[in-house]
């Protein structure tokens, strides 16, 4: 599942925008309100399938009811 697919599938109740912004030289990175959450460019590697959602759990999802539990 991709990051998008996963965050979506997990916190859609919480989140209120997601956008795509096609880069150049793979570029992946996840911004959540300003904050880089995942970067590729700085890890130097593309994210592991769910790493996004496990930064995005840790740091926003603390006392949220994940959808549909």
């Amino acid at each position: 599942m991709s990051a998008t697919e996963d965050l979506l599938s997990t916190y859609q109740h919480i989140i209120g925008d997601t956008t795509l912004i096609h880069g150049s030289k793979g570029i992946f990175d996840v911004i959540v309100d300003g904050e880089v959450l995942y970067s590729k460019f700085e890890t130097g590697r593309h994210a592991e399938s769910g790493e996004v959602l496990q930064l995005f759990r840790e740091k926003y999802g603390q006392g949220v009811t994940e959808y549909g539990k």
